[in-house]
């Protein structure tokens, strides 16, 4: 009776790596050598990375940009070092690259909304229309800045809203930015009654604007007749504030006016209708016949 052999097949290869462990020795080589390249490629990703950042923000460089570049330049050399990891374990990276680099024109068409969104945000970090901590208006949504990202820009609502915009989208439509200049203008309209008297309310209000001392009157104001209403005299105010006070003196300044008003006894009017019923002369009444 010939010897039992329990398993076979692992026989056969222990028997295959004992007489070929040059190679086998070379192979497990290589993968230990690849996954070191791996490791290497992320940690010099990371020092690139910050070492980038920090020279960026000492050179005052605004941070949404030095997010931009950062974030491109880990994924580059994270891509360099799985290509020299491929490389080492014996696979043709010319063959792959160029895979890739058909397979890439291929995910290209299918994704061209994602790389118009790429193209977008290179011309958001270049143009710079808005930074990080700007409060900002695109389209109907209205939010703080807070980070631009590749393809997509994160905007923070009043109402702590986290709110993601393609830069695609973001560049196609108009972008208001509120925090660019330290000044901005508040755009009042005060409706009084048909009864009132021009010059009495253009002196109440004159009177609460130069006692606000958050209102910057070598910038000018306006308080002026602008239109005759369908029930009330429409006065615009225009006064200049910080951006920081926009708020605040916007309030203020309409409570005031409510009150100073109610004080000098202006009316404040609301939609009225007046309808007027005409007397009817009496018709006469047609008479029904019936038919049996």
């Amino acid at each position: 009776m010939t010897g039992f052999t329990l398993f076979p097949k692992i026989k056969s290869s222990l028997e295959w790596m004992s007489g070929h462990s040059d190679a086998v020795i070379q192979f497990g080589w290589n993968i230990v050598a690849a996954i070191i390249l791996l490791f290497i490629g992320k940690f010099i990703s990371r020092v690139l990375s910050h070492g980038l950042e920090k020279l960026l923000l000492k050179r005052k460089v605004d941070i949404t940009i030095v997010q931009f570049f950062t974030a491109l330049v880990r994924y580059i050399t994270l891509a360099f070092s799985v290509v020299a990891a491929l490389g080492r374990l014996g696979i043709e990276t010319s063959s792959i690259i160029a895979v890739i680099g058909a397979a890439g024109l291929a995910v290209g068409l299918a994704l061209q909304s994602s790389l118009s969104n790429f193209a977008a945000g290179v011309m958001l970090v270049s143009l710079r229309p808005f930074r990080a901590g700007e409060v900002v208006q695109i389209g109907a949504m209205t939010g703080t800045v807070e980070k631009v990202h590749i393809f997509s820009t994160t905007l923070l609502t009043g109402d702590s809203k986290e709110v993601v915009i393609p830069n695609g989208k973001i560049i196609a439509d108009n972008i208001i930015n509120y925090s660019r200049h330290p000044f901005r203008r508040i755009d009042l309209v005060i409706g009084v009654g048909y009864q009132s008297r021009i010059a009495d309310v253009k002196k109440v209000i004159t009177r609460i604007i130069e006692q606000d001392n958050r209102i910057d009157l070598q910038r000018g104001t306006t308080v002026r007749l602008g239109e005759l209403g369908a029930s009330s005299l429409n006065f615009y105010v225009r006064v200049w504030v910080r951006n920081a006070e926009y708020w605040n003196t916007y309030y203020d300044l309409l409570e005031n006016i409510k009150e100073a008003m109610d004080a000098n006894h202006i009316d404040l009017p609301y939609p009225q209708m007046d309808i007027r019923v005409e007397n009817v002369t009496n018709r006469p009444q047609q008479q029904l016949q019936l038919v049996d």
